[in-house]
Protein backbone atom coordinates (compact mmCIF):
# COMPACT_ATOMS: atom_id res chain seq x y z
CA UNK A 1 0.00 0.00 0.00
CA UNK A 2 1.37 3.56 -1.21
CA UNK A 3 0.72 6.15 1.58
CA UNK A 4 0.68 9.94 1.35
CA UNK A 5 3.56 11.14 3.06
CA UNK A 6 3.01 10.68 7.30
CA UNK A 7 3.05 14.53 7.66
CA UNK A 8 0.07 14.97 5.47
CA UNK A 9 -2.19 12.17 6.79
CA UNK A 10 -5.35 12.79 8.75
CA UNK A 11 -4.46 10.49 12.09
CA UNK A 12 -7.26 8.19 11.37
CA UNK A 13 -5.74 7.02 8.32
CA UNK A 14 -2.26 6.79 9.59
CA UNK A 15 -3.82 4.46 12.44
CA UNK A 16 -5.58 2.90 10.06
CA UNK A 17 -2.32 1.92 7.97
CA UNK A 18 -0.35 1.05 10.83
CA UNK A 19 -2.78 -1.61 12.05
CA UNK A 20 -3.23 -2.94 8.86
CA UNK A 21 -1.43 -6.40 7.72
CA UNK A 22 1.68 -4.72 5.78
CA UNK A 23 5.01 -4.29 6.76
CA UNK A 24 4.64 -0.46 6.82
CA UNK A 25 4.14 1.89 8.46
CA UNK A 26 5.62 -0.06 11.51
CA UNK A 27 7.00 0.04 14.78
CA UNK A 28 9.61 2.78 13.34
CA UNK A 29 6.42 4.90 12.39
CA UNK A 30 4.67 4.63 15.38
CA UNK A 31 8.23 5.67 17.31
CA UNK A 32 8.20 8.88 15.55
CA UNK A 33 5.10 9.78 15.22
CA UNK A 34 4.84 9.09 18.93
CA UNK A 35 7.45 11.50 19.24
CA UNK A 36 6.03 14.32 17.02
CA UNK A 37 3.19 14.18 19.48
CA UNK A 38 5.20 14.28 22.58
CA UNK A 39 6.98 17.55 21.28
CA UNK A 40 3.83 19.33 20.18
CA UNK A 41 2.72 18.82 23.78
CA UNK A 42 5.64 20.35 25.42
CA UNK A 43 5.55 22.85 22.46
CA UNK A 44 2.20 24.03 23.60
CA UNK A 45 2.85 24.07 26.90
CA UNK A 46 5.94 26.32 25.93
CA UNK A 47 3.41 28.71 24.00
CA UNK A 48 1.09 29.17 27.20
CA UNK A 49 3.91 30.45 28.82
CA UNK A 50 4.11 33.53 26.99
CA UNK A 51 2.20 36.34 30.30
CA UNK A 52 3.57 38.99 31.08
CA UNK A 53 5.30 38.17 33.79
CA UNK A 54 6.77 35.41 31.59
CA UNK A 55 8.19 37.74 29.62
CA UNK A 56 9.93 39.86 32.72
CA UNK A 57 11.37 36.74 34.07
CA UNK A 58 13.00 35.57 30.72
CA UNK A 59 10.68 32.53 31.05
CA UNK A 60 8.90 33.69 27.62
CA UNK A 61 12.40 33.45 25.95
CA UNK A 62 13.17 29.97 27.52
CA UNK A 63 9.74 29.11 26.09
CA UNK A 64 10.57 30.11 22.51
CA UNK A 65 13.82 28.36 22.41
CA UNK A 66 11.93 25.03 23.63
CA UNK A 67 9.32 25.97 20.35
CA UNK A 68 12.11 26.44 18.11
CA UNK A 69 14.19 23.21 19.24
CA UNK A 70 10.91 21.22 18.89
CA UNK A 71 10.06 21.08 15.40
CA UNK A 72 7.82 18.10 14.66
CA UNK A 73 8.99 18.27 10.89
CA UNK A 74 12.24 16.23 11.17
CA UNK A 75 10.16 13.67 13.30
CA UNK A 76 7.18 13.25 10.85
CA UNK A 77 9.55 12.79 8.03
CA UNK A 78 11.56 10.25 10.25
CA UNK A 79 8.38 8.02 9.92
CA UNK A 80 8.39 8.25 5.94
CA UNK A 81 12.26 7.23 6.35
CA UNK A 82 11.77 4.47 8.10
CA UNK A 83 8.98 2.98 5.89
CA UNK A 84 11.53 3.51 2.87
CA UNK A 85 14.31 1.89 4.67
CA UNK A 86 12.30 -1.24 5.85
CA UNK A 87 11.11 -1.37 1.67
CA UNK A 88 14.83 -0.80 1.00
CA UNK A 89 15.71 -3.88 3.49
CA UNK A 90 13.04 -6.37 2.21
CA UNK A 91 15.40 -5.99 -0.97
CA UNK A 92 18.09 -7.58 1.16
CA UNK A 93 16.39 -10.21 1.50
CA UNK A 94 15.22 -11.35 -1.49
CA UNK A 95 17.91 -9.93 -4.50
CA UNK A 96 20.30 -12.18 -4.47
CA UNK A 97 22.61 -10.61 -6.58
CA UNK A 98 22.64 -7.05 -4.67
CA UNK A 99 26.46 -5.86 -4.10
CA UNK A 100 27.62 -6.30 -0.15
CA UNK A 101 28.44 -2.78 -0.35
CA UNK A 102 24.46 -1.66 -0.81
CA UNK A 103 23.43 -4.17 1.30
CA UNK A 104 25.33 -3.06 4.14
CA UNK A 105 24.29 0.53 2.93
CA UNK A 106 21.07 -0.32 3.22
CA UNK A 107 21.23 -2.19 6.69
CA UNK A 108 23.45 0.96 8.32
CA UNK A 109 21.06 3.58 6.88
CA UNK A 110 18.05 1.11 8.40
CA UNK A 111 20.02 1.30 12.12
CA UNK A 112 20.51 4.74 11.64
CA UNK A 113 17.10 5.92 11.31
CA UNK A 114 16.05 4.83 14.73
CA UNK A 115 19.33 5.41 16.52
CA UNK A 116 18.69 8.90 15.52
CA UNK A 117 15.37 8.45 17.15
CA UNK A 118 16.25 7.77 20.20
CA UNK A 119 19.20 10.87 20.36
CA UNK A 120 16.77 12.82 19.34
CA UNK A 121 13.94 11.98 21.71
CA UNK A 122 16.57 11.97 24.91
CA UNK A 123 18.42 15.65 23.05
CA UNK A 124 14.64 17.34 23.73
CA UNK A 125 13.43 15.36 26.83
CA UNK A 126 16.69 17.20 28.53
CA UNK A 127 15.60 20.51 26.79
CA UNK A 128 11.77 20.12 28.28
CA UNK A 129 13.42 19.04 31.59
CA UNK A 130 15.60 21.93 31.79
CA UNK A 131 12.19 24.32 30.75
CA UNK A 132 10.35 22.70 33.62
CA UNK A 133 11.11 25.48 35.98
CA UNK A 134 10.05 28.31 34.29
CA UNK A 135 7.00 26.88 32.55
CA UNK A 136 3.79 28.41 33.28
CA UNK A 137 2.64 26.27 36.13
CA UNK A 138 -0.94 26.01 35.06
CA UNK A 139 0.19 23.62 32.14
CA UNK A 140 3.38 22.38 33.00
CA UNK A 141 1.47 18.69 33.17
CA UNK A 142 1.39 19.44 29.39
CA UNK A 143 5.06 19.87 29.34
CA UNK A 144 5.59 16.84 31.32
CA UNK A 145 3.30 14.77 29.19
CA UNK A 146 5.55 15.50 26.49
CA UNK A 147 8.31 14.54 28.37
CA UNK A 148 7.25 11.26 28.99
CA UNK A 149 5.41 10.93 25.51
CA UNK A 150 9.17 11.66 24.27
CA UNK A 151 10.43 8.26 26.88
CA UNK A 152 8.42 6.14 25.34
CA UNK A 153 9.14 6.80 21.51
CA UNK A 154 12.86 6.51 22.52
CA UNK A 155 12.63 3.03 24.09
CA UNK A 156 10.35 2.17 21.09
CA UNK A 157 12.95 3.13 18.76
CA UNK A 158 15.30 1.51 20.57
CA UNK A 159 13.13 -1.76 20.05
CA UNK A 160 13.09 -0.98 16.75
CA UNK A 161 17.13 -0.17 16.77
CA UNK A 162 17.59 -3.74 18.21
CA UNK A 163 15.95 -5.73 15.42
CA UNK A 164 18.59 -3.78 13.13
CA UNK A 165 21.76 -5.96 14.69
CA UNK A 166 23.61 -2.87 15.96
CA UNK A 167 26.90 -3.72 17.61
CA UNK A 168 27.31 -4.10 21.68
CA UNK A 169 29.00 -0.52 21.74
CA UNK A 170 26.07 0.69 20.36
CA UNK A 171 23.79 -0.81 22.52
CA UNK A 172 25.43 0.29 25.50
CA UNK A 173 25.37 3.69 24.17
CA UNK A 174 22.17 3.79 23.52
CA UNK A 175 20.85 1.75 27.00
CA UNK A 176 22.96 5.09 28.73
CA UNK A 177 20.87 7.30 27.02
CA UNK A 178 17.50 5.21 27.90
CA UNK A 179 18.29 5.16 31.78
CA UNK A 180 18.92 8.74 31.82
CA UNK A 181 15.61 9.36 30.14
CA UNK A 182 14.22 6.88 32.69
CA UNK A 183 16.12 8.99 35.49
CA UNK A 184 14.33 12.22 33.97
CA UNK A 185 10.84 10.23 34.19
CA UNK A 186 11.09 9.12 37.92
CA UNK A 187 12.42 12.91 38.46
CA UNK A 188 9.41 14.47 37.69
CA UNK A 189 7.42 11.94 38.80
CA UNK A 190 8.48 12.47 42.60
Amino acid sequence: MSMAPTKSLPIDQFLTALAAKQPTPGGGAAAAISAAVGAAAASMAAAYTTRKRDVESGAAAKAAELIKSLDVTPLLVAADEDAEAYAALQRTWKDPSMLPEEKKAIETRALAIPTNLVESCHASIVKIRDFLPHCNPNIQSDAKVGLHQLAGAARAAYQTVLVNSPSDEEKARLTKLLNEIRDMEDDILN
